[in-house]
């Protein structure tokens, strides 16, 4: 049965050790152990802390067919294998605290060297609990990332609780959002990379929306981060991601922890699960307010088109029978 504890969160707004995977995976180590000496059960790393985020201050450059390669190479190399090595001492670390860990990553194929995935990757001391690819990449990141397949809308039935969430601007999505509360999702974790003052408003949403404590992390991204021969120009100021780290309670939808802006460092809250529990009595978006016999079939957007997935329409096809 599903229980009600109070988890201790840490959001750890933090900066990579960019084009470093190892150095990366080294500092998110040193970072859980510090989030779990304050007592932290549940650890939030960035969206694509591994080994960098591509800004849209920067990447969109790489619409261009030229100059990029060694970027490409290098970002390549240094992304992470999901199971592999990195992830193990990734794993091995919550073990060690007993913690778990959220932590984006950017992630590759090795057997197949191509393309790079943006990956929310959900970890325990027992191992890899869920692995989510970023369904649709925003703007310039299609330029670095491929296309999830939305297999992998679950939600980790964990010992801090059912953990469930998306990446960034997926968190707009209202069907991705939707079939990820099914499961049931406690805490919902939102790695991201957006530093604007409405995406807090957007987090304040969703937690009502789901009834889950959010936990909201981006990098904080100073210029003087980057190494000395990063292979791509960048743009002439100091700080090209300021964070906004923020954990935010699901009954009023009131922000508890942060936010943090313009450096490093760690929000922690403690998350009572029993205010989910009552604030489904008032909204339930997949209980008493889904009503998915009225609209499921109104979700197509091409007139014509059969309503996916709903069986009511599968039956009346197949009783239609082909065109004429």
């Amino acid at each position: 049965m599903t229980a009600f504890q109070t988890v201790r969160v840490a959001a750890i707004q933090a900066t990579p050790v960019i084009l470093d995977a190892r150095g990366s995976v080294q500092k998110a180590v040193r970072l859980l152990g510090e989030a779990a000496a304050q007592g932290a059960q549940l650890a939030v790393l960035p969206e694509a802390f591994i080994p960098l985020y591509p800004s849209n201050s920067w990447a969109r450059a790489a619409a261009a067919f030229g100059g990029f390669d060694e970027l490409w190479e290098r970002l390549w190399e240094n992304s992470v294998d999901v199971p592999g090595p990195l992830v193990d001492r990734l794993v091995e670390a919550c073990a060690e605290h007993r913690l778990h860990c959220a932590i984006g990553v950017n992630e590759r194929e090795s057997e197949r060297p191509g393309s790079l995935y943006n990956t929310l990757l959900v970890l325990g001391p027992e191992g890899l609990l869920l692995k989510h690819r970023k369904l649709m990449p925003t703007h310039h990141e299609r330029l670095f990332h491929g296309f999830g397949r939305g297999d992998d809308l679950h939600v980790a039935d964990t010992a801090v609780g059912r953990l469930g969430g998306l990446i960034c601007w997926e968190n707009r999505m209202p069907l991705a959002r939707y079939a990820v509360y099914r499961g049931g999702p406690q805490i919902w974790v939102a790695p991201t990379a957006d530093d604007s003052d409405v995406w807090i408003a957007n987090m304040r949403h969703i937690a009502v929306e789901s009834g889950a404590f959010v936990v909201s992390v981006p990098q904080y991204i100073p210029r003087s981060a980057f190494p000395g021969d990063f292979p791509v120009t960048l743009p002439d100021r100091e700080v090209l991601g300021r964070g906004g780290a923020v954990i935010v309670e699901p009954d009023h939808g009131e922000v508890i922890g942060g936010p943090l802006y313009d450096s490093e460092g760690t929000v922690i809250a403690d998350c009572d699960l029993r205010v989910g529990l009552h604030a489904k009595r008032w909204f339930d978006a997949i209980g008493h307010y889904s009503r998915e016999e009225v609209l499921a079939p109104l979700v197509p957007a091409q007139p014509g088109a059969a309503s996916a997935g709903h069986p009511r329409d599968a039956g009346a096809a197949a009783q239609d029978g082909p065109p004429a």
